[in-house]
């Protein structure tokens, strides 16, 4: 005995409109979303660089009590991770990787000795890589 199943046609899948009204639905959550998560990624990278800031303070301090004096500015911040040719006491590496010698943005942090502001300078120029700014712009300093 052979049943046959009649189908409607609504049965078969999705109509074009409901596809649309879904696409559409997706469409503005995304608008809604992704703005506020590029914001939050804008706001991680300047926290990711006061706390590499601040570990690089730490270590040029280390630095500084076995070498003598910090890192002039000519042999800059490469001083932690390959030994300079002025220093004799150097007892390094004192970073493992020079990629921590680049900020959030892929630039290199600013290293100045002696300081403008403390005895030495630290800072990522931000966002945008030049001085002053605001907001995601704003330089990141150690002072």
């Amino acid at each position: 005995m052979e049943r046959t199943c009649k189908r409607s046609r609504y049965d078969e899948g999705f109509t074009l409109v409901e596809l649309l009204v879904v696409l559409a639905i997706l469409g503005l959550l995304a608008g809604i979303a992704v703005p506020q998560l590029m914001k939050s990624l804008e706001r991680a990278k300047v926290d990711t660089a006061k706390v590499q800031i601040d570990k690089l303070g730490s270590i040029l301090d280390l630095y500084r009590l076995e070498v003598g004096q910090y890192p002039n500015e000519q042999d800059g911040l490469q001083s932690l991770v390959s030994a300079p040719p002025t220093s004799e006491r150097w007892n390094g590496p004192y970073l493992k990787n020079a990629d921590a010698l680049l900020d959030p943005w892929s630039a290199p942090y600013k290293y100045r000795f002696p300081g403008n502001h403390g005895e030495y300078d630290l800072y990522s120029l931000g966002a945008d890589g030049k001085d002053g700014g605001d907001g995601n712009n704003a330089d990141i300093t150690s002072w």
